[in-house]
């Protein structure tokens, strides 16, 4: 924490201490505790990486502004520091917090439809590039940018054959027939459980957004394959009737979660699983 305390007092912000915060994989994050009592949460990397924070709080403003999403306020964001305000954990056994988050998620994914898949700059999945070049094509842009932009990555490249790559990419090439067709719309790109906390309010939060404008059902993905609290189920449920999803959904959401299973394999985050869950999606493309 001393690292985040000395980024913090070059920003002007009077810290005297900090706790570190759990849940992050990428950045060295935690709640601070400012000279006057007050508190703001802060995060930062021990190399700054040029854009990095900037980009995630241009997301936060975005699904803020343009998706009336709830968002933490950013307090600063430099190339080596983000600081914003401290919000307090979800509520996981509150069936009301997770038909609020449908319903907060299926506005956002029903008013903000776009004409191009993309954002107006890239951005960053975890620590890697995440390349938001716009395209009008939804099937090119999510086989070429959010799941064959992986394979370069060195330990997803060690970790499939060339028969399996292949597999991936006639999976790519067969995207039309296994993902309708829809508009794109602005999604959070990195919506699993610990990116969802609390507002002031008491409604739903979001944090650590990955931004473009993508398919919906990607950002569902993420919350449908990653281990999810028992009260979520009512999530879906009233998303589904909310956002009115196509028939087939549940069908669709592995081949979504290509995307995260591969960033999580080239983040070195629980390699052997992320690589066998891969083959298992790909196997009927082999």
């Amino acid at each position: 924490m001393d690292l985040l305390l000395v980024r913090l007092r070059e920003a002007g912000f009077d810290a005297v201490s900090a706790e570190a915060a759990g849940g992050g994989v990428v950045a060295l994050a935690g709640l601070a505790t400012l000279r006057d009592g007050s508190r703001v949460f802060a995060k930062t990397l021990r190399t700054p990486v040029p854009g990095l924070f900037e980009v995630e709080a241009d997301g936060l403003r975005a699904l803020r502004e343009l998706g009336g999403v709830t968002t933490p306020e950013v307090l600063a964001a430099t190339p080596g520091l983000l600081v914003l305000e401290p919000l307090p954990p979800r509520r996981d056994g509150d069936e009301r917090f997770w038909e609020d988050l449908a319903r907060t998620l299926a506005t956002l994914h029903t008013t903000t439809a776009a004409d191009r898949f993309g954002w107006h700059r890239d951005g960053w999945l975890g620590r890697l590039r995440q390349d938001n070049t716009w395209d009008a094509d939804g099937h090119a842009f999510f086989a070429e940018r959010r799941i064959l932009r992986w394979l370069p990555e060195p330990l997803v490249a060690a970790a499939f054959g060339g028969e399996e790559r292949r597999a991936l990419e006639r999976l790519c090439a067969a995207l039309p027939d296994l993902l309708p067709p829809r508009p794109p719309v602005l999604t959070h790109g990195d919506l699993w459980r610990e990116n969802i906390l609390s507002g002031r309010a008491g409604g739903p939060a979001l944090i650590d957004p990955a931004v473009s404008y993508s398919w919906a059902e990607a950002d569902l993905s993420m919350l449908w394959c990653s281990p999810r609290p028992p009260a979520s189920d009512r999530f879906f449920e009233v998303y589904a009737d909310a956002a009115h999803l196509a028939d087939g959904w549940r069908d669709r959401m592995r081949v979504f979660h290509l995307r995260e299973l591969l960033s999580s394999l080239a983040h070195d985050d629980n390699p052997r699983e992320s690589a066998e869950a891969v083959r298992e999606i790909i196997r009927p493309f082999a």
